[in-house]
């Protein structure tokens, strides 16, 4: 699994603007719905991508049915889907966002060669991980889920 540094990543939440997210639910007991709601209440502008929701409302963004149909620039591409359906995500994030800067893979997927290609094209990669935890581990905001907060009390 690669090894991300820490400064890696900041300057990746950082930079970023806009994110697509590919795979978004519409349910909020889904970790691809509670992802993305988090993201946009930090600030990033959000763009829900799936199919089976196009045309609905989420998060005050139009769901679109795939990459092709987002019309604004994009910075990073978060995809909330198989490793197996990865490839034709990048390939399509590629060729529809020509200043894309990453591509984000959450948390148990990877594709090698879907990021090599991405890589080959100046775009970072960020595969097995996710983007709020992150954020939350890098900007200080665990310990208001209850990690590391350095106390211990038997108080719930």
């Amino acid at each position: 699994m690669p090894n991300y540094t820490d400064p890696f990543l900041k300057d990746i939440l950082r930079r970023t603007k806009v994110i697509a997210v590919v795979g978004v639910s519409m349910n909020p007991a889904r970790p691809s719905y509670y992802v993305a709601r988090y993201l946009s209440l930090k600030g990033y502008a959000v763009i829900p991508v799936n199919p089976g929701h196009a045309g609905k409302l989420l998060f005050g963004q139009t769901v679109r049915a795939s990459l092709s149909e987002v019309t604004q620039p994009v910075d990073m591409v978060d995809i909330f889907r198989r490793s197996e359906a990865v490839p034709p995500i990048v390939d399509e994030a590629l060729s529809s966002f020509p200043d894309l800067r990453t591509i984000w893979i959450q948390i148990g997927v990877e594709h090698p060669g879907a990021a090599a290609k991405a890589q080959a094209r100046g775009v970072d990669v960020v595969m097995n991980r996710c983007p709020k935890i992150e954020y939350q581990r890098l900007f200080g905001e665990l310990r208001m889920g209850g990690f590391a907060t350095g106390v211990i009390s038997s108080r719930l």
